[in-house]
C-alpha cells in the first residue's frame, strides 16, 4: 500500500511527469493507493474540480483516524518544531496519516523530510527537485 501528497496527485492529475507520478498510476492500477484524509479535503477544495474527477477521487479508500490521531499530530508536530524544522499544520496531519498506517507517503514537497527518519515516516521518490 501507498498514499500520495497532494504535490504528487495534482501533477498526475496534470500528466505530470515522474517517479512519483508512475508510482502512483501504477499503485492505482494494483489497488494499492489509500487517501489521507486531508489530501483528500485539499484535492476536494479546488472549485473547478470536475464532479466525475470527485466522485474519483472520494471512492480511493481513506486511511482510518485512529483514537488520539490529534494528539500523536500534535506531539509530532511539536518534535519538528522543537527542531527549529518547518512544520506545517497540513503537513503534520498529512504524516500522523502516514506513520499511523505504516503507508508510504510520495510527494514532491522537501518539507516532509522533516517527518522522515526519527519522526517516523516513510518517504518515497520524488520528482521535480524534491526528494529525487
Amino acid at each position: 500500500m501507498i498514499a500520495a501528497d497532494t504535490s504528487t496527485w495534482v501533477a498526475f492529475l496534470e500528466g505530470g511527469r515522474g517517479t512519483d507520478t508512475q508510482l502512483l498510476d501504477k499503485a492505482l492500477e494494483d489497488r494499492l493507493v489509500l487517501m489521507i484524509p486531508v489530501v483528500l479535503t485539499e484535492l476536494l477544495s479546488d472549485p473547478k474540480l470536475p464532479s466525475a474527477l470527485t466522485e474519483t477521487l472520494s471512492e480511493v479508500p481513506l486511511i482510518p483516524i485512529e483514537s488520539g490521531y490529534w494528539q500523536r499530530a500534535g506531539a509530532l508536530r511539536a518534535a519538528v518544531l522543537a527542531k527549529r524544522r518547518k512544520a506545517r499544520l497540513g503537513d503534520a496531519l498529512i504524516a500522523q496519516s502516514c506513520i499511523d498506517s505504516g503507508v508510504p507517503l510520495l510527494t514532491r514537497d522537501r518539507e516532509f523530510r522533516a517527518f522522515a527518519g526519527s519522526a517516523g515516516l516513510n518517504l518515497e521518490l520524488g520528482v521535480g527537485g524534491a526528494l529525487a
